[in-house]
């Protein structure tokens, strides 16, 4: 029932899309004007047909005619393709803008929104949904427009010649819309269904190519293979019932044509024979009754289209409504080098269990403070919260005196340099992913002097193309110890004030980390760091060691202070003591 209430009052949302993407007004207004233009000289056409019928007569004929009646038919052609031509023009300005605007909507939204919406739905509100809309606007309207006015304009030059016969004429169409309403209505609620599996199709799609090795190595194919058959299947399914639809709509306008067609040669033969109606009128009314009955085929595949686009636009504009990141407001950092305090800090994920409860601890600058404990104690939750991902539930992060929600949010960020366990990189070069979100342009030294740096210039450089050397999608052409270095690269190219490693050396092997540890002893040197480790080796010489479990600060201090007072950390340490102990056997 709500999925049929929703058509009536679906104009609006559609027409505030539309009026976001603030279309041409001016290219508008000649695309109508040259559309009204072509279809009021095609409503002259057929009362030249008739005068033409009514005094035929070889003698009659001449040049100066055919000229004319020549003429009118090149004049219409050409307001009408060009009317055409606008229109779509004005239909794909303002697609496109609507999917500028939604991409820059979706590079503002916040993580949470990710968060909470799968990936491949949202590339299908981008690309689907936006190619529904597009498809109203460009192609649909356009025939849509002209239909209207070629109907209005035919019923009211009919009216004029025999308002009886026309009368007789428009009484058939209620019979047709008795079918039609419903039809249109089924419709909607199909296409509805047929858009959101298909977002959920391209969901699955992306999930599975975007992590094909693992699905390889778990021999998953043939699960994956069903998962996908499942949602093709479905899909399918959602077509048959689309063209079932299809397949009554149209057989059913066909009947409608062939009923007035009927109907007017019927009554008007009855008309011509007693002298009401000449034999041009008759012409020209079946001429009329063309230009009727041709656009009502528009019209109806307008509607039925727009039907596809409710639901596309109430998705999109889902979107577009959702809360964003304010990255202008607040004022910039000037200085990043005083002290982070964390003040009775907790946060919770909407409708989720508590991940951090009132932590407090203190950063000062230049100085080393490592992260350790369980996981899943909410370690990397709370360098998102650093980052300003997310909004702390309770308590305070001050950079100095100042809340840091008090910083414009591009100026905070740009603060920070980031190296992950992951090191992700985007399909490109080399040169692309060292300068990645830099504004201003990088001189080759600084990229040289930053490689080197990372101790990544010597295997760069041992490439055939170098820094121009394609790294593969997520830089799977590199190696895990590769990777790490050009990320490392990437942040001191950025020369970040504050630096977060999240345990930046965890999954390499020893003989990598060596060479890792090195180049993040040059990414560390004079910054204020935040570490999350795992290895002993890389907390031993922090300034500060903060220990937390299940989201709560259990012991601070150095790593002799917490071997001492922490048992937990104790046996933490001695389990990567042990561990140590075996990997250099294993090396040796």
């Amino acid at each position: 029932m709500n999925d049929q209430a929703k058509p009536s009052g679906s104009w609006k949302p559609l027409l505030r899309l539309i009026g976001q993407t603030r279309p041409s007004k001016g290219l508008l207004i000649t695309a109508i004007s040259l559309s009204l233009i072509g279809t009021l000289i095609s409503l002259i056409i057929p009362l030249f047909t008739k005068n033409l019928v009514d005094g035929f007569s070889i003698s009659n004929l001449s040049w100066q005619q055919m000229t004319l009646f020549g003429g009118i038919f090149v004049l219409q052609a050409l307001a009408s393709g060009f009317s055409m031509y606008m229109l779509n023009a004005v239909g794909q300005r303002i697609v496109a803008n609507l999917r500028d605007k939604l991409w820059k909507k979706l590079l503002k939204l916040p993580i949470p929104f990710y968060d909470n919406h799968r990936t491949g739905e949202t590339i299908s509100r981008m690309t689907n949904d936006t190619g529904v809309v597009k498809q109203l606007i460009s192609e649909n309207s356009t025939n849509f427009l002209t239909g209207i006015i070629s109907v209005i304009g035919s019923v009211a030059v009919l009216f004029y010649m025999d308002w009886q016969m026309t009368a007789v004429m428009l009484g058939v169409i209620p019979i047709a819309a008795v079918f039609l309403v419903p039809l249109g209505r089924q419709m909607y609620i199909v296409s509805k269904g047929l858009q959101e599996e298909t977002a959920s199709f391209t969901t699955t799609l992306t999930q599975v190519l975007s992590e094909v090795r693992l699905v390889k190595s778990m021999n998953a194919e043939k699960r994956e293979y069903t998962a996908g058959s499942t949602k093709i299947s479905s899909l399918f399914s959602f077509g048959l019932k689309e063209a079932r639809i299809q397949a009554m709509i149209a057989p059913l306008m066909f009947f409608v044509m062939m009923m007035l067609l009927v109907v007017i040669i019927g009554y008007g033969g009855v008309r011509v024979s007693s002298g009401a109606l000449s034999a041009g009128e008759l012409v020209a009314f079946i001429l009329y009754l063309i230009q009727i009955v041709m656009p009502m085929t528009q019209i109806t595949s307008f509607f039925t289209q727009f039907k596809k686009t409710v639901g596309a636009t109430e998705r999109i504009i889902a979107i577009l409504d959702a809360p964003e990141e304010d990255h202008e407001g607040g004022k910039p950092v000037d200085r990043a080098d005083q002290a982070i305090s964390v003040n009775d800090l907790s946060f919770h994920y909407a409708n989720g269990e508590p991940v951090l409860a009132e932590l407090n601890f203190r950063v000062e600058p230049g100085t080393v403070t490592a992260i350790v404990g369980p996981s899943g104690g909410g370690k990397t939750t709370l360098f998102s919260l650093l980052e300003r991902y997310y909004e702390p539930t309770g308590g305070t992060i001050k950079l100095g005196k100042e809340s840091i929600d008090s910083y414009n949010l591009r100026s905070w960020r740009s603060q920070f340099g980031y190296v992950s366990q992951e090191s992700p990189l985007i399909a490109g070069t080399i040169r692309d992913n060292l300068c990645y979100g830099m504004d201003q342009e990088v001189s080759d030294a600084a990229i040289v002097h930053a490689a080197e740096m990372a101790y990544a210039h010597t295997f760069i450089s041992e490439l055939p193309n170098g820094y121009d050397t394609e790294v593969g999608e997520r830089g799977i052409k590199l190696s895990g110890g590769q990777r790490q270095r050009i990320a490392i690269a990437r942040a001191l190219l950025r020369d970040p004030k504050i630096l977060m490693l999240d345990e930046a050396t965890s999954s390499l092997d020893s003989k990598s980390e060596v060479v890792v540890q090195e180049a993040l002893k040059n990414l560390m040197a004079g910054r204020t760091t935040l570490v999350i480790a795992h290895r002993l080796s890389t907390v031993v010489d922090a300034d500060q060691i903060l220990f937390i479990e299940k989201g709560k600060l259990t012991g601070s201090g150095t790593h002799d202070e917490l071997l001492e007072t922490h048992p937990l950390y104790l046996e933490f340490a001695t389990q990567q003591l042990r561990l140590h102990e075996k990997e250099t056997v294993e090396l040796e």
